[in-house]
């Protein structure tokens, strides 16, 4: 089986944007209705199991590690009134969905990840992101990241291609360079080909000399940023991710939605199931 595993902020923000350039208005939950129809497409192209990670709470316990951390400040209230609905849409569609709290959405793909690349009848694990921390999850050719912007599927050598180094190295490379979109700077004077280079020689920041690292203490701490929780207990069985079909409740929650499409389109996939 090919485990799925969707960020849902991502998402969430893609439709919500995606959205407002196509139409004037801003449909009250027009950007939940675009992550389901996402969904759908999945299901329809073969997807069996999926799961879907959001940001319950926008802040988490990096909030308390550095002040400068993302919060949900500025972010547009008609987009984050979305993120509670989709959580209980997704729900009502039967999904697989893990609502952050301490935690943040990428933790929750990177834990689901580890629980589902243990189980021996999993074939591939696809993360669909575009974050650049979720690549430090990537494994060989089995554990890979989906960029539906690009279209690109990252594996090992992928990301080696593109960032210089190893997955497991991800921590090191975004603590030197920083992460404008999670709000932590890196250290000054250090861009991407030189942090690559300096892994490539050092290894982990650990194992940096006292002359190769100009402020230790930051890149360590940036490096507790940028590393994946991947211990929450998201389920205990991946056949928990299986779809098995829209709860009870579903209806409802499409009429909410105000999509006449939405509702169809999961029933066609209902009746296709084995």
């Amino acid at each position: 089986m090919i485990v799925h595993l969707v960020d849902g902020t991502y998402e969430l923000f893609r439709h919500f944007y995606g959205l407002r350039r196509a139409r004037p208005d801003d449909p009250p939950l027009g950007a939940v209705a675009g992550v389901l129809h996402t969904v759908c497409q999945m299901l329809e192209g073969g997807a069996t199991h999926l799961g879907v990670a959001t940001d319950h709470v926008i802040e988490s316990f990096r909030n308390e590690l550095w002040p400068g951390y993302k919060t949900s400040e500025g972010m547009e209230r008609k987009l984050l009134a979305q993120f509670h609905p989709l959580e209980e849409a997704l729900a009502a569609m039967g999904v697989a969905v893990w609502p952050m709290v301490e935690l943040e959405a990428d933790d929750g793909l990177a834990s689901a990840a580890k629980l589902s690349a243990a189980d021996a009848r999993v074939e591939k694990v696809s993360i669909w992101t575009p974050d650049k921390d979720l690549a430090q999850c990537v494994s060989g050719e089995r554990v890979v990241q989906v960029d539906r912007k690009s279209g690109n599927i990252r594996d090992a050598a992928g990301v080696k291609e593109k960032f210089g180094v190893e997955p497991p190295r991800i921590p090191d490379y975004l603590a030197l360079v920083g992460d404008a979109a999670d709000g932590y700077p890196g250290i000054p004077g250090i861009g991407p080909k030189t942090a690559a280079a300096l892994i490539a020689r050092y290894g982990p920041l650990e194992s940096f000399p006292d002359d190769a690292l100009r402020d230790r203490k930051a890149a360590l701490l940036f490096k507790r940023l940028a590393t994946l929780r991947d211990d929450a207990p998201l389920f205990a069985d991946v056949d928990a991710l299986r779809w098995r079909g829209p709860a009870a409740g579903f209806a409802a929650v499409a009429a909410r939605i105000a999509d006449p499409r939405l509702e169809a389109r999961v029933r066609a996939l209902e009746a296709g199931l084995d």
